[in-house]
């Protein structure tokens, strides 16, 4: 069995790492954590995120075992999101990733700002 190792080329983890790079997922994991969804609560709560992307990162989430998909025969059918306990795993390394955005943008808008004026003076 060969070690992983993120930084060859034809290394799997390289598809995990991209799920958790996408900053859908990442919201969508933190939210599934809470509590089950269904489709429309998570497009409403997700504010810019449109019903293609959902459905998309929906169906990725689902296929890599992070999530599961239940249809209730309901009229219209209804159907909920919720969370794995291998996706609440990932789900609690990530969602510390929004937190650590949310606490610092103050900051990396700063440097931002220093950034593009510095390079709009050399200009």
């Amino acid at each position: 069995m060969l070690i992983p190792d993120a930084y060859s080329a034809d290394c799997p983890t390289r598809q995990v790492l991209d799920r958790v790079a996408d900053k859908w997922a990442v919201l969508l994991l933190g939210l599934l954590s809470r509590e089950p969804m269904r489709f429309n609560r998570l497009r409403r709560t997700v504010e810019g995120l449109s019903q293609k992307v959902l459905a998309q990162t929906l169906r990725s989430l689902e296929r890599d075992g992070l999530v599961t998909r239940s249809v209730f025969p309901t009229v219209p059918v209804t159907v909920e999101y919720a969370i794995t306990p291998l996706g609440m795993t990932l789900a609690q390394t990530v969602d510390q990733l929004r937190i650590w955005a949310e606490t610092h943008m103050p900051e990396v808008a700063a440097c931002q700002r220093r950034y593009d004026a510095a390079r709009a003076e050399a200009a």
